[in-house]
């Protein structure tokens, strides 16, 4: 008897099956989920032609599919969406439907060899054929490196008809949902290049990663890095700075192209909460970040209002990267959340830690978390601003103000260099006054000379200043 391993799916949530014609995905499906769990596009033809394989009715069936799973994860139920679902657009279209709802998305992948495939399908009473499904197992094996990126709140991959005999599917709560904080998937070891708060500063962004080694062959096109490195941003790409759709979408691509990874910031979370049912700008950065997005055309406004939300909502709360040893989150985290994700770990991972009571500008008084930090794992985080890269413990603060005027800095890792760019100038300025040494002066408009812009490269003597912090 095959020793059976377990997937433990969160409930409710969203099961995208994917896989080749002829992998045994449906047959899958009946094995360990219920009927009325199963949202089936081949079942959806057949109520509507009569045909199951009746491909004149495959847009209908589509979209009368998409719309019993709505209708599911609106009532919390789960659903299990039985499709081939091997281009990224069809996937897109479902995490867009959970993430409506606010439900984890869980991807089991069928990548078995063709050979079975094709003994599958010979099998069926309609058959799609040899070139259909070697077409089909091409755009899936070039999607499984991207599907953690997408979004996808756990990847299950199953390589061979024997091994989907042998896994068992366990259904639990929501409570007990796949760890999509963690983000944590095997290759994650680096090297990475974590990149601080960028709010708009689109320019700088670019002469950043540009320093750092990364290329791309044309504007629209994704940086990446020759040797491989890979950026990590901490978040608040957007609201405050000049030119926030450009900032975005440099992340977006290089995420979408696995050159980069990314978790989401506090103002991601607001500017989407003010661009959807009409919620006003809660505040003058992200009030900037709506005026920059209304004047471009309606379709490209809307293009990116969708691919924006999509990026965003797939994004882990926290990363936990090189086999455990560095965690990146936007406002930092506790050794007892680092890959976990309960609420509380993903509201401090993204907020922060406040006392409860406001300042004298009415904003949330924030609690020095990294000076109680003892964990192993190395935190790196921005979401307060500090002059130079602020290490506490175990921890550096990269968030050096480039939007006040400061620089935009990144960590090396695992080098532990420093590498910053300074701001062309002051973009906003905040209503709580800055700590001593951020931004630049006053009023400075014109951008500086070639020769002043100050890249600092800093060998950080990580262990011994950890040691010197104190308690």
């Amino acid at each position: 008897m095959p020793r059976r391993t377990v997937l433990s799916i969160p409930s409710p949530s969203l099961v995208v099956m994917m896989g080749a014609a002829g992998s045994g995905k449906s047959t899958f499906c009946r094995r360990n989920f219920l009927p009325r769990q199963i949202v089936s596009t081949d079942a959806c033809r057949g109520m509507l032609a009569g045909d199951p394989a009746d491909q004149s009715v495959s847009a209908a069936a589509f979209n009368l599919a998409h719309r019993i799973t709505e209708s599911r994860l609106r009532r919390k139920r789960l659903t299990v969406f039985d499709a081939t679902s091997v281009d990224a657009r069809a996937r897109r279209s479902l995490l867009e439907i959970a993430a409506r709802h606010a439900l984890p998305v869980v991807a089991i992948v069928l990548d078995l060899p063709t050979a079975q495939c094709l003994a599958g399908d010979r099998r069926r009473s309609r058959r799609v054929g040899r070139a259909v499904i070697e077409r089909q197992a091409r755009r899936l094996r070039d999607s499984l490196p991207r599907l953690r990126s997408e979004g996808f709140a756990a990847v299950r991959v199953i390589h061979s008809a024997l091994d989907t005999r042998r896994l068992r599917v366990a259904i639990g709560s929501s409570a007990r949902r796949p760890p999509r904080a963690s983000g944590r998937i095997p290759e994650d070891v680096g090297p990475f290049d974590i990149i601080g708060d960028i709010h708009g500063c689109a320019d700088e962004l670019v002469r950043l990663l540009d320093r750092l080694g990364y290329r791309r062959p044309s504007p629209r096109a994704a940086f990446r890095h020759p040797a491989g490195r890979r950026a990590v941003f901490v978040g608040d790409l957007v609201d405050r700075g000049p030119r926030v759709v450009q900032a975005a979408r440099i992340a977006m691509r290089m995420v979408a192209a696995g050159s980069a990874r990314c978790v989401p910031g506090n103002h991601e979370l607001e500017f989407l909460r003010c661009v959807q049912d009409g919620a006003g700008a809660s505040g003058a950065g992200t009030l900037l970040s709506i005026r920059q997005l209304r004047s471009l055309r309606l379709d490209a406004r809307r293009r990116f209002i969708d691919q924006f939300r999509a990026f965003v909502n797939g994004l882990p709360a926290h990363l936990l990267l090189d086999r455990g040893r560095l965690a990146v989150a936007h406002a930092g985290i506790r050794d007892e959340f680092i890959g976990r994700d309960s609420r509380a770990a993903r509201l401090f991972a993204i907020h922060g830690q406040t006392t409860g009571e406001r300042d004298r500008y009415g904003l949330p008084v924030r609690v020095n978390w990294a000076a109680g930090y003892s964990g192993q794992a190395l935190v790196v985080y921005g979401h307060t601003p500090v002059p130079e890269p602020e290490w506490i413990r175990n921890t550096v603060n990269i968030d050096t103000g480039c939007v006040y005027g400061g620089k935009l800095s990144a960590l090396r890792y695992p080098e532990m260099t420093i590498v910053s760019v300074r701001a062309r100038r002051t973009y906003y300025r905040p209503r709580r006054s800055l700590p001593a040494g951020v931004g630049l002066r006053a009023e400075t408009r014109t951008p500086p000379s070639p020769g002043s812009l100050s890249v600092l490269e800093t060998r950080l003597a990580g262990a011994s200043r950890l040691r010197q912090s104190p308690s």
